[in-house]
């Protein structure tokens, strides 16, 4: 027969673990959408942006039949 106290304790400790996970994962979360945030916010560099839409303007051309 198994005792109940130890399984209420084991569950008791199954769900502070649990509660623990998920303040970290929380506190992981408000991490990462404010790094988010900040690379966003910082948009692209100019001379990136010059590269990206040159690159754009040459796929976009038709080839030349040779």
């Amino acid at each position: 027969m198994r005792d109940f106290q130890a399984d209420t304790d084991a569950d008791r400790k199954d769900d502070t673990r649990l509660k623990e996970a998920r303040v970290r994962q929380r506190a992981i979360g408000r991490q990462l959408r404010g790094l988010y945030d900040d690379v966003v916010s910082d948009g692209v560099p100019d001379d990136i942006d010059a590269l990206l839409d040159r690159l754009d303007s040459r796929t976009r051309r038709p080839e030349s039949a040779d």
